[in-house]
Order: structure tokens, then C-alpha cells, then sequence
């Protein structure tokens, strides 16, 4: 029996891809924290993942209220993210806290998804070990 790696990992894979990108789009939010007219960034991760969901065929819908549901709902392309405080004049709209705390939400989230992909790979590896002998 072949086993497809795509379908056992593909689209947590996917999932790690789409953080580290976003990691780096906060990351310059963060670098251009003082530039004059820089406008904070943002990808939306559910519609890029809703994407991935319907290329690969997998259903990522809500089977209990107590699941966590998405809060953005627009392109999965680069947004301009909406500042909270008032326009500082330099027409600059990080936020460094709220740059900081998304950026800490998305590592623990990429942390999450890589030691899921560990475990994956470790039960794997434990049923091509336990084939063989």
C-alpha cells in the first residue's frame, strides 16, 4: 500500500509555509515601525488556508461552538491592516504592540503546527519500523 505524503502532510505543510510568511511581513511591520508613510501589512491566513483547504480537498469546517473560528475574511493576498489609534501624523500605521502580540500569536501557532507535522512523522516512522521487523 503507498502511502501519500501530500495527503498526510500537504496541508500542514502549507499551513507552516503561510506562517513563516506572515512572520516575515510582520517582521517589517516591526522593522518600519518609525517610517514615515509606511503602512502595516497583514496576510489573511484563513482565506489563504481556505484555498489550500479546497486544493487539496480537505473540509476544515466547525464540528463543535467551542472550536476557534477564523477572524479575517478577505483575500488571502498582502492586506493593509486598520490601525487603532489615531493617525500620528506621519501617516505611519504600525502598531508595535498589536505587531508584537500577532507576532507572538503566529510563532505559537507555527510552533503548534511543526511539533503536529513531529508527531506525524514520528508515528510514521514508528509503523515503517514496526513493518519491517
Amino acid at each position: 500500500m503507498a502511502i501519500s505524503l501530500d495527503k498526510l502532510m500537504g496541508f500542514h505543510h502549507k499551513a507552516l509555509q503561510v506562517r513563516t510568511d506572515r512572520m516575515e511581513i510582520i517582521a517589517g511591520n516591526l522593522a518600519n515601525a518609525d517610517t514615515p508613510g509606511y503602512k502595516a501589512r497583514d496576510l489573511d491566513f484563513q482565506k489563504v488556508m481556505k484555498s489550500a483547504q479546497y486544493s487539496s480537498g480537505h473540509n476544515l469546517t466547525r464540528t463543535h461552538e467551542n472550536h476557534i473560528k477564523g477572524n479575517m475574511q478577505s483575500s488571502g493576498e498582502l492586506q493593509y491592516r486598520i490601525p487603532h489609534q489615531p493617525d500620528t501624523g506621519d501617516g505611519n500605521t504600525v502598531d508595535v504592540q498589536v505587531e508584537r502580540n500577532t507576532f507572538l500569536d503566529n510563532g505559537l501557532r507555527y510552533q503548534a503546527g511543526m511539533e503536529f507535522l513531529n508527531g506525524k512523522i514520528k508515528g510514521m516512522k514508528k509503523a515503517i519500523q514496526g513493518g519491517q521487523g
